[in-house]
């Protein structure tokens, strides 16, 4: 028995090697055959031609270059598969075809035909590749992903390009000579070479042709490109002029420019002639020469920001670029500071310019330096050059960013550049870039050019006419003045090339001041012979008797070579009066040489620069020692000179060992710019250690410690220089490119080599040229990762080992040494001149090397035994020695014809150990180290897992399946315990494991079609005790296919890579596990990311292949079954998120206090639209905080899991299925429900996927964070990530599109991408096609995975609970947004089912039946004609079953007619049209059914298709009213009525009401309608069934309103509940009684209306209390508390209108009054804009007329054809016994019937008029029903009006004021404002119709009719207490007011006295006739 292993631990692997040779593939070679094995091409080499930028290579001699590049089969990513055309899947709606009849429905099929019909139809026009439709994976996941290095190539800046248009001065007299250069003023440096232009007249040319007869094409350049690597505002463009040297200082010659004009010729005509004639002379005699003349500068700056049009007040900022010199390569994203980003001469408006001004030059100012004082003065506003006399002229030049590849280009050699399509053009000449600091690019293209700066000479010691000096610059190859180069180049207008330069002449200076720039291209192979000879002439202008042209006046030179270095630099020379003796040349000018006469005592006079630019010399001492030694080594010439030591066989050792641990003094950017030549030295050392003497000298370690320095020093200065595995580019391109062994073994050749023998074989050392060029560029790539590569040497090799035995000169050695840095030696030996001690070495032959070790086997030895510091470095590079050593493996296995050997012997023993050791030690740091060094262990950890995984393709697999074993028994287990950050670890893991399994051939490493048997063990494993099996063990099961489904260990030692990844997956998803968010991330995305390879793979397209590959991921499934609980629920609209979790409600949820809809519906066990799938889950623990899955995770995990269901074979499925318990079963259907929810088609609103990419990118900000906080990811890395983040993201696009359209997936993209208003249309359109067809795909997995379910079903005895299930998920997946196709194959489906099950619907849950007619209702109404062919086909099959089983179809009758209403209620966009072609698709099934002909049942349907048509009809009414809510709801709520004899639908409307009520924020009247419904509810439940503590009918509601007892059942007609079909649905149940209270009370609460919930609940509560259901009495009491504490909130509710509506344009509304009820605060004016501008859309503007008085209408005075609206604010108005009932504000606004207005009017027809004829109106309306009701508008039933005469009028005003009055005195707080305002207008002596006026008027004189008395006498009382109440108001004043108030006090006491006088014999008369007892006829009649 093999015991069973942990998930935590790995298992034993299979010997994979044994495996693959015992089980021999089988011979045929079908689609599983490429599964069983590596193809036998999986590593192979390619050589590719080397791009070369110009036409002509650059190498010293003709030579052709090539680079070797490698390459194989690589895997496919999803970079480079086009999608599968997922354009053929866009269901096509537009042509669909009118609603046919379904041939098949009525025939009677074996149930076996129709599922293996349905079946095949499903399998039809399937998508291959679900994943292909999914958003790609997170590229920021994607760890395994490499780009593969660029090649390398020289290094150039931001280019730009400036052309020389003309040149015009106010005279013409002579030709004018131009140079441009780019100065850079802040690093006071010269940034490029100079560019000479000539645009001279050819009259002025002409002048000169006798000097320069032939003239070159390529020095006729009139345009330039300029490279600028860092730009700065401190640039200029320099622009200098010279002109043929003449008599006169520089002022004079100027003179003529600065005042003649040519215009003016008249008065300067002679003079004009004279200085051209004087000009022609000059030209002739002196024509060679040149004097300065004038110049002028750009600033490069305001050219490119002010055509740009930016802001330039920062121009001139000192800003010091930030960042590093590749980020212009990567035209990096951040934005620099501002001055820098202005200078960004990359995108700029190209702009033409004149410039108008030159400043004449200064003879004794024409250094650079005093060039960067006038640059720096130029920019200050007062610029002292502006004060000087300028020459006037006209330059125009063009200055353009340079164009990507331009035309006609020439190298700074003059090499034509490519693309050169005719060179007879005039050429553009690329100006050669000194960059301002340092460049860190190596090398690739030679380039050898030397520039001479004469600076300044200083004669004025010598005796003798020497005045007008020139001096001449010569290149000696010897010392024979023929020996004199032409290598120097030409300027304008010339030759090309020139055996001397002469610098300009600056007339009558003794000690000038140069500015010449003398650039030479030297020959490669430097001896100590070659020298620079400068001779200084004296040059006579006069042409005098026998004086010569020139004189020479001294001489001095420079030797170029000294002890194999190249002089360069400074150099004050002295200068010799003589000419100088033989062999001078190579000796220095500084040396006393015995019988030579100095100028001023040997004193350095000439200062000169020389400067190189040169891929063959270093220029630095520490490299140039380091090659001068290997090269001696090489060529075994000793002795050697090296400047102070003589190298000799003893020393050479201890001397090269010095020199390499010197090297880490060397320059970094010299040791960047040579650094394919220093690794292949420090290579060769390693691989062919030196035989010195007959002693083999081992270097190797001291090679390696260099080479592990070098790297790390590399890395560290250029940090910003990295891919995002922290690789240096510039590293790993020299390894994908450069490196090859330098190998000795002769090799057969590959044939494929052979046509390059000729070219390589012609190669004398004397031609070669430097390393730079034979970079071999190869890369052999053993896996999908293209750049850790690997090749053998460079035919180069091959070729000298294959001639070696013909005796060739072997003098070079391997490689091409020779011309490496400082190879120059080789010439040494074959010049006979050299005047050199050194012996002459004969050419040792090659066996003088040892034997070569490997460099993989030495790498790995000394890597192995390395201490301290290197070891540290080797640590910090990792992946650059792993993959020097994987691509020296593959080398050596070709170069020795190895691939062919089994894998294990193809590399020793001892090497095998090594690197077993190796990946031991390195997991151990990585375990040790993790929470110390996070970024370092990081990366060794990803470079480990890249080894790894090369390792697989070429060594023995086991062997590293156990190396990946150890590795994780290093990081997992033994570190777990004592781990501080145990998750940081599994990520390690995590990304280590994806990395291993990127591998090319992962599904082949997996052995996918090995069964699965424990190798080790005969009988297979009973039973794991992993996780997952615990869930599965029901009964005894078919062991085999058991253990293909869970983490066996036969599993996962068979399936070695997919079981470590999936078992990672598991235990990261374990409920109790600390799942942290970026965990869960992290294994779902790997696993995706597999996934999506295989899908992509063209390999594995065969349906074959992929059912063995989904069983390499079959234990997904039950892994995704366990963590049903934790996955996000997308089923639920609410907040709550965990599935479970929504019951719970939970306490801080701030809408706490209302239940979420579909909580409600859950707790009244509603159907599917809202409830959850969980029915038959394990019940979640309630106390467990599950660690839950965010959305974005949750929808991949699901998205792999529909893969395997969709790809695995079915048979196993079933098989599988058919061993799973209930419980299980269940599990697996709620998982597809929520597969449906989630992959739910969301349509097309842009909005909605703004939305997800915020929401993911939120969610992917806590993982990022996450990461932090547990210290996964390092501070800089996560910085480097940060800079680079918006380039990385763009570099590898994978979207399903390819191209750029993967903006969509990307998140990081959203950053840039803010405005949601700019999604493209075209984007959007092609999201919602993947979208619909990933939607399909998803559910028709869902379906296949449903009809497996069913067969299993069927086939056992457990099906009834299973099948509900099913029926579920089908009605789920019929209730989203699904394609027509879909819908077909479920329709099919759910008639399978029915037909196969029709008990389940038709005799236990009715909820089914309801449903499933709701859904199929639904679908008859839809807009494309074959889904209603469809669904009315499933309905109409639906009724026949429902017939045939008990021969009425009573319940499918009343659902169908249920479900229409609500489905007419509630969708807006139903449409009658379609549903009725349904409803005759029908009656045509009915009528064609000839079985059924007989029956009464086409009777029957007959019945039912109209009576549905009768309530289709109301709807269209409804649609009419669409925009009239008042009116909409009046119709709903006569169809509601019309329905008081069917319980059912009137509670659908009622139902329909509420939903309608709730969206228009009417809450009051939503609970209203929700308390109808449970009242009728009550009504029916009373009648069925006595039960004390239910409510007996609609009595028990009347103290909710009085309104409900119109839900009483007491008409004839109404039906007995016991009927079939009756009070079937949901509602009719306690506990759907108990979710319409709850929703009742949800809704008073957001109505505000506190006092009502407690009336619900005391409904509510008997019922809980019966139930002994605590939980809910507490939430209930909760709630109440709530309410009741809320019910001293400031509340506000409705406001009353009468609305009457007269003119026959409102139909049966016309004479109608109703009463409004707005929202609170609403104002006349709102209502009557509402109504109006609603009603003047209806009928047209000039109909709507609005009454503006409150007067009785009278018909007859309107005009018929206009709509006439009277709206009149009304206040409810209470009898006075009902004020006693009615206290608090909310009693004054509940259960309202009676409302009140008020009319003014005088009895001729006046509104108003004098107080003795003021007359009121008091209209008092009675409504049908009270508010709150169920709709807000309700008839006025009845109107009484009373009239008021006007001193009842005045009783009121009276009553009102003293009401006012008392309320002010007695306010508390006292509020004095107020107080005083009321008082003055009381006793105010000017308060117009005030109190004093109306006694006046009234009291005055006792009335004639006696009716009036008890009027007058009342209105006297009411003075009465008037006065009094002023009193009282006049003393609480007194007690308020503030001394500044004592005044107005005063005033207003004096006129209370006043008032109180005047009224006083008024108030006290009494009428006689009221205070004795009248006779009873005369009583007065009281109103």
């Amino acid at each position: 028995e093999t015991i069973s292993v942990p998930l935590t631990e790995v298992v034993e692997p299979v010997d994979y090697e044994e495996y693959v040779s015992s089980h021999p593939p089988g011979a045929e070679p079908g689609p599983l055959r490429q599964l069983l094995e590596f193809p036998s091409d999986d590593l192979e080499l390619l050589l590719q031609e080397r791009e070369c930028a110009t036409i002509e290579p650059p190498v010293p001699e003709e030579e052709v270059c090539l680079w070797q590049d490698d390459s194989k089969r690589h895997s496919v990513s999803l970079d480079d598969t086009p999608r599968g055309s997922w354009a053929s899947s866009i269901f096509d709606l537009k042509n669909s075809t009118p609603d046919a009849l379904l041939p098949s429905v009525l025939e009677r099929t074996a149930a076996e035909d129709m599922d293996r019909r349905n079946a095949e139809n499903r399998q039809q026009g399937r998508h291959a590749d679900l994943l292909g439709l999914y958003p790609a994976p997170d590229e920021d996941e994607a760890i395994e992903r490499c780009a593969i290095p660029e090649v390398p190539k020289e290094h150039s800046g931001q280019r730009i390009m400036v052309k020389c248009l003309s040149l015009k001065f106010e005279i013409e007299i002579e030709p004018i000579f131009g140079t441009l250069a780019l100065y850079d003023v802040r690093e006071k440096k010269k940034i490029s070479e100079d560019f000479h232009f000539d645009l001279n007249s050819d009259q002025m040319k002409s002048l000169l042709r006798p000097h320069s007869p032939h003239v070159a094409i390529s020095t006729l350049a009139r345009s330039a490109i300029f490279s600028i690597t860092y730009p700065s505002p401190d640039i200029f463009l320099v622009i200098k002029l010279e002109k043929v040297l003449q008599q006169g200082d520089i002022g004079e010659c100027c003179e003529p420019y600065m005042v003649m004009k040519e215009s003016d010729s008249t008065k300067h005509k002679e003079k004009l002639e004279k200085l051209r004639a004087q000009a022609e002379q000059m030209c002739t005699r002196l024509g060679r020469f040149r004097m300065p003349f004038a110049w002028t500068a750009i600033h490069l700056l305001n050219i490119v920001s002010s055509v740009g049009g930016l802001d330039r007040s920062d121009s001139d900022s000192d800003t010091e670029r930030k960042g590093t010199w590749n980020e212009r390569k990567k035209k990096g994203f951040e934005r620099m500071s501002v001055g820098e980003d202005m200078c960004n001469f990359t995108n700029f408006r190209p702009a033409t310019l004149t410039v108008t001004n030159f400043f004449k030059q200064e003879g004794d100012r024409l250094s650079d330096e005093d060039l960067y004082k006038f640059l720096a003065d130029m920019r200050r506003p007062s610029s002292v050059l502006r004060r000087l006399r300028p020459v006037t002229a006209q330059l125009k030049i063009d200055i353009s960013p340079a164009p990507e590849a331009p035309h006609y280009c020439l190298s700074p050699e003059l090499l034509h550049v490519k693309p050169y399509p005719d060179p007879r053009v005039r050429p553009t000449k690329e100006v050669l870039e000194f960059p301002a600091r340092y460049v860190y690019t190596p090398h690739t293209t030679y380039r050898n050019l030397l520039y001479v700066y004469p600076q300044s000479v200083n004669f004025s010691s010598r005796q003798g006419s020497v005045r007008n000096i020139a001096v001449k610059v010569q290149f000696m190859a010897g010392e024979d003045p023929s020996q004199a180069m032409p290598v120097i180049f030409g300027k304008s207008s010339c030759a090309e090339f020139y055996k001397e330069a002469y610098t300009q002449v600056i007339y009558h200076n003794k000690s000038p001041e140069f500015y010449e720039e003398v650039k030479m291209k030297i020959p490669a192979n430097l001896t100590d012979n070659h020298h620079l000879l400068f001779t200084f002439y004296h040059i006579s202008c006069q042409t005098k008797q026998n004086t010569p042209l020139e004189t020479p006046v001294g001489y001095t030179w420079i030797p170029l070579m000294q002890h194999g270095r190249l002089r360069t630099g400074s150099f004050s020379l002295p200068v010799s009066v003589d000419k100088p003796p033989p062999s001078y040349s190579v000796l220095t000018p500084d040396v006393q040489l015995p019988g030579m006469k100095w100028v001023d005592n040997h004193k350095g006079v000439f200062n000169v620069e020389v400067k190189a630019a040169s891929s063959v010399h270093t220029q630095d001492p520490h490299l140039d020692k380091f090659f001068t030694l290997v090269y001696v080594l090489e060529e075994y010439s000793f002795p050697y000179r090296l400047k102070d030591v003589i190298i000799t066989e003893a020393n050479v050792e201890a001397e090269l060992k010095a020199s390499m641990a010197a090297l880490k003094g060397a320059l970094l950017d010299t040791c960047v710019r040579f650094l394919h030549q220093l690794m292949s030295k420090l290579i060769l050392l390693i691989v062919h250690p030196p035989v010195i003497a007959g002693q083999i000298v081992n270097l190797g370690r001291a090679a390696f410690e260099a080479m592990a320095l070098l790297v790390n020093q590399i890395h560290k200065n250029l940090e910003g220089n990295q891919d995002h595995h922290g690789r240096n580019n510039l590293l790993s391109s020299y390894i994908h490119y450069c490196f090859h062994l330098p190998t000795t073994e002769p090799v057969s050749p590959p044939a494929a080599y052979s046509f390059l023998w000729g070219s390589y074989a012609t190669l004398s050392r004397a031609t070669a040229r430097p390393t730079s060029l034979l970079l071999s560029r190869s890369k052999s790539i053993s896996n999908s990762n293209p750049d850790l590569a690997s090749t053998p040497a460079t035919p180069d090799e091959e070729v000298q080992r294959i001639i070696g035995s013909k005796g060739i000169d072997r003098s070079h050695s391997w490689v091409n040494s020779a011309y490496a840095p400082g190879g120059s030696r080789a010439v040494l030996r074959r010049n006979p001149n050299s005047s050199c001690e050194l012996k002459q070495v004969p050419v040792k032959p090659y066996t003088l090397m040892s034997l070569p070790t490997l460099l993989h086997e030495e790498l790995a030895l000394q890597w192995v035994v390395s201490t301290s510091t290197v070891r540290e470095a080797s640590l910090q590079q990792a992946w650059f020695f792993f993959q020097l050593m994987v691509k020296s493996m593959s080398h050596h296995l070709f170069l020795s014809s190895r691939l062919d050997m089994p894998r294990r012997q193809r590399f020793p023993d001892r090497f095998v150990d090594d690197i077993a050791a190796l990946v031991c030690a390195i997991s151990a740091d990585i375990a040790s180290r993790y929470h110390k060094d996070v970024e370092l262990v990081e990366r060794l950890n990803s470079s480990l897992a890249f080894f790894l995984n090369d390792l697989l393709s070429l060594l023995d697999r086991g062997f590293v399946f156990n190396l990946v074993r150890s590795y994780y028994k290093q990081v997992h287990i033994n570190k777990l315990h004592t781990a501080q950050n145990p998750n940081s670890l599994t990520a390690l893991r995590m990304d280590f494991i994806r990395i291993v399994c990127s591998h090319e051939h992962y599904v082949t490493l997996n052995l996918p079609c090995a069964t699965l048997s424990p190798p080790a063990s005969p009988s297979p494993s009973t039973s794991s005790t992993t996780s997952q099996s615990s869930a599965f063990s029901c009964h005894v099961q078919d062991q085999g296919v058991v253990s293909m489904f869970e983490l066996s260990v036969p599993f996962r030692q068979q399936h070695f890579l997919s079981g470590l990844l999936l078992a990672e997956l598991s235990l990261i998803l374990e409920p109790d596990g600390e799942g942290v968010f970026f965990l869960h991330k992290k294994a779902i995305s790997a696993l995706h990311s597999l996934l999506c390879s295989h899908d992509a793979d063209p390999r594995y397209t065969d349906p074959q292949v992929r059912s063995h590959i989904a069983q390499l991921y079959l234990p997904l499934i039950p892994i995704v079954m366990e963590t049903l609980g934790q996955l996000y629920d997308f089923t639920d609209p609410s907040p709550q998120r965990v599935r479970h979790a929504s019951v719970l409600v939970d306490d801080n949820d701030p809408d706490n206090g209302t239940i979420s809809q579909s909580v409600a519906m859950a707790i009244a066990g509603s159907p599917l639209p809202h409830s959850k799938a969980n029915h038959f889950t394990l019940p979640s623990v309630a106390g467990r905080q599950c660690s839950t899955l965010s959305a974005e995770c949750s929808r991949t995990l699901l998205v792999c899991f529909l893969w395997v269901l969709k790809n695995a074979d079915a048979g196993l499925l079933e098989r599988w299925i058919s061993d799973l318990s209930v419980p299980q079963i269940n599990r697996l259907l709620d998982l597809l429900h929520l597969c449906l929810s989630c992959f739910e088609y969301k349509g097309k609103k842009a909005l909605q996927r703004i939305n997800s990419l915020t929401f993911k990118k939120s969610q992917d900000m806590k993982a990022r964070l996450e990461e932090a906080i547990l210290g996964t990811i390092g501070a800089r890395q996560e910085m480097v990530r940060r800079c680079r983040g918006t380039t990385d993201a763009l570099l590898i696009s994978r979207s399903p599109y390819g191209g750029q359209e993967n903006v969509r997936w990307r998140k990081n993209v959203t950053h840039w991408r803010q405005n949601a208003d700019r999604v493209d249309k075209s984007e959007v359109e092609q999201e919602s096609v993947v979208d619909g067809n990933l939607a399909t795909e998803a559910a028709l997995i869902a379906l296949d995975t449903l009809e497996v379910i069913v067969k299993t079903v069927v086939m056992s005895e457990l099906k009834e609970s299973v099948l509900v299930g099913v029926l579920r998920v089908l009605l789920h997946s019929m209730a989203g947004n699904q394609s027509a196709l879909f819908l077909q194959h479920c329709f099919s489906t759910q008639r399978a089912l029915v037909y196969k099950f029709p008990e389940m619907l038709f005799e236990e849950d009715t909820e089914l039946c309801a449903d499933l007619c709701l859904r199929l209702l639904r679908h008859c109404s839809s807009s494309v004609s074959s889904i209603r062919s469809h669904a009315s086909s499933s309905l109409y099959l639906l009724m026949r079953q429902n017939f045939e089983i008990g021969n009425n179809f009573a319940r499918v009758k009343m659902q169908v007619t249920m479900s229409l209403s609500s489905l007419v209620g509630t969708s807006m966009k139903f449409n009658e049209e379609h549903l009725r072609r349904s409803l005759k698709t029908i009656l045509t099934y009915a009528e064609d059914d000839l079985e059924l002909r007989d029956s009464p049942f086409p009777e029957q349907v007959q019945d039912l298709v109209f009576n549905l048509h009768m309530i289709l009809t109301d709807t269209v009414k409804m649609k009419e009213h669409q925009q009239d809510p008042e009116m909409l709801i009046d119709l709903m709520y006569r169809i509601a009525k019309g329905y008081q004899n069917s319980p059912d639908l009137r509670l659908t409307w009622l139902q329909n009401m509420a939903g309608k009520h709730s969206e228009r924020g009417n809450h009051a009247e939503a609970a209203h309608c929700l308390v109808h419904s449970a009242a009728l509810v009550a009504e029916y439940l009373s009648m069925l069934e006595d039960c004390r503590y239910l409510p007996i009918g609609c009595v028990s509601f009347q103290s909710i309103s009085s309104n409900v007892l119109e839900e009483s059942a007491v008409s004839d007609d109404i039906l007995s509940p016991e009927e079939e079909g009756i009070c079937s649905g949901k509602y009719f149940s306690e506990s759907g009684l108990v979710g319409l209270l709850e929703q009742a009370a949800a809704s008073f609460n957001m109505a505000a209306m506190y006092e009502a919930i407690n009336e619900v609940y005391k409904i509510l509560c008997p019922i809980h209390e019966a139930n002994r259901d605590f939980k809910k009495l507490a939430s209930v009491h909760g709630k109440l508390q709530d309410a009741f504490n809320k019910v001293y909130n400031q509340r506000m509710f409705g406001t009353y209108f009468r609305v009457g509506l007269y003119g026959c344009r409102f139909g049966d509304l016309d004479e109608q009054e109703f009463v409004y009820k707005e929202p609170s605060i609403t104002k006349l004016a709102e209502i009557s804009h509402r109504l109006e501008e609603f009603y003047s859309e209806r009928f047209g503007d000039d109909v709507v007329v609005i009454i503006k008085d409150s007067n009785p209408v009278d018909k007859n005075k309107l005009d018929p054809n206009k709509a006439y609206l009277q709206i009149t604010y009304v206040e409810p108005f209470f009898d006075t016994y009902e004020l006693k009932e009615r206290i608090t504000y909310f009693d004054k606004n509940y259960n309202l019937r009676t409302f009140m207005y008020c009319t003014p009017f005088t009895l001729d027809g006046r509104a108003h008029g004098d107080l003795h004829e003021q007359y009121k109106r008091k209209t008092i309306l009675t409504t049908s029903h009270a508010f709150p009701y169920i709709k807000t508008r309700i008839n006025v039933i009845h109107k009484e009006e009373i009239v008021l005469m006007p001193m009842e009028v005045a009783i009121e005003d009276m009553q009102k004021k003293t009401q006012e009055l008392a309320f002010a005195t007695h306010q508390d707080p006292a509020d004095p404002k107020m107080l005083q305002m009321v008082l003055q207008g009381c006793v105010g002596t000017t308060v117009n119709q005030g109190p004093l006026e109306v006694a006046q008027v009234f009291l005055s004189e006792i009335p004639e009719d006696p009716k009036l008395f008890r009027h007058h006498n009342k209105l006297r009382l009411c003075f009465k207490d008037f006065s009094k109440r002023c009193e009282d108001a006049l003393r609480k004043n007194k007690s308020l007011i503030g001394p500044d108030q004592k005044e107005y006090h005063r005033e207003l006491e004096r006129n209370y006295t006043k008032l109180r006088e005047a009224l006083f014999p008024l108030i006290n008369r009494k009428i006689p006739q009221l205070y004795r007892p009248l006779p009873l006829p005369t009583t007065p009649t009281q109103r």
